[in-house]
């Protein structure tokens, strides 16, 4: 079972991260939310998972997902842009031609980006701003490219340019993004150097974050391709508000970091001796075809998916990444981004 989680831990550097407050099982029926899965083998273990079980064979069809209830489903996601002093977000050209607005999943980076401007340009009042990734999703991220905005000069009280064509870029966490391309490059064999040898040489890991990079089918862009991971056969169970009344919610976690997930599954595992000789099956799928398979009839309750936003290690907890209320559209300044 280690062998996998193992190798994503010594290239992805080690971190462990407090789950939100939530009881965790294990089911031995899974659904079929992923085309593409890992487990069983590749973790060096059994030849057999729970994932070998299909939900999907019930026939229970469940209604699509409004756009109105994939924004909800998105709406405590946070994700980061550079802003002016008052939240006006910062238009780049990084190719001299192409308009692109960012928005990162990791605020890391976005510091690093703000860092990078702020050097070239030390006159400029910038600054790090949220923003809830369902309020942006159809709205800016998934809106009409040909949309006309309002661009001006950061700090420049004119009237500015309107033009079209703006390009969004959802950057994902690098960390993630190779993790999701090894994911997909892995075989049985790179399975068995671990549970055999206990660790990777560092040619073994050279081998396999080069055969990621070169190889993994998907993924392969830096942007705009966001990896969602699960354990097929995790669940959570929330309780009922405090005062109120009502049964347990079972509900199947989704992960943006694959080390969130780990450590979460680890730390599980170590507390629930029934849970020890499951074999864990990671799903991985990019965000924008789990969003289309939501708006389509399903057999999957995709309203019992709950997605858990990324949790960096200095936070130590869940709760603290939780997206504003506060609308982004807003406080990304209708005057320079246009009103979309």
């Amino acid at each position: 079972m280690r062998t996998l989680l193992n190798l994503a831990i010594l290239l992805l550097t080690t971190f462990v991260a407090t789950a939100e407050q939530a009881s965790f099982g294990v089911v031995s029926s899974v659904p079929s939310v992923f085309g593409i899965a890992r487990g069983g083998g590749l973790f060096g273990g059994k030849d057999k998972t729970a994932a070998d079980k299909d939900e999907s064979t019930t026939g229970k069809k469940y209604p699509a997902m409004t756009e109105e209830e994939i924004e909800e489903w998105l709406a405590h996601i946070p994700v980061f842009a550079v802003t002016d002093s008052n939240g006006a977000g910062v238009v780049l050209k990084p190719d001299g031609e192409q308009s692109v607005f960012y928005f990162f999943m990791s605020p890391m980076m976005a510091n690093a980006t703000l860092t990078t401007l702020k050097t070239n340009n030390p006159d400029m009042d910038l600054k790090i701003s949220a923003f809830s990734l369902g309020k942006i999703w159809f709205k800016i991220l998934n809106a009409d490219k040909e949309t006309e905005i309002k661009l001006k000069e950061p700090g420049s009280d004119g009237e500015g340019e309107v033009t079209k064509g703006v390009e969004y870029r959802l950057v994902p966490d690098t960390r993630d993004l190779m993790g999701a391309r090894m994911l997909l490059t892995m075989d049985p064999s790179d399975g068995e150097k671990l549970k055999n040898g206990g660790s990777l040489t560092p040619e073994d890991a050279q081998a396999a974050i080069k055969k990621a990079m070169t190889e993994s089918p998907k993924f392969k862009g830096t942007f705009n391709e966001i990896p969602v991971f699960m354990i097929a056969q995790m669940r959570m169970q929330r309780q009922p508000a405090e005062g109120k009344e009502g049964e347990v919610t079972q509900l199947l976690p989704m992960y943006f970091s694959l080390q969130n997930m780990v450590s979460t599954w680890q730390q599980f595992v170590s507390q629930d001796p029934n849970a020890k000789d499951v074999e864990p099956a990671i799903n991985l799928m990019d965000l924008h075809e789990l969003v289309d398979k939501m708006k389509q009839e399903s057999e999957i309750d995709f309203r019992s998916v709950l997605l858990i936003p990324p949790v960096p290690m200095s936070q130590g907890g869940a709760g603290s990444t939780e997206a504003s209320d506060e609308d982004p559209l807003a406080s990304m300044g209708g005057d320079t981004l246009g009103d979309l």
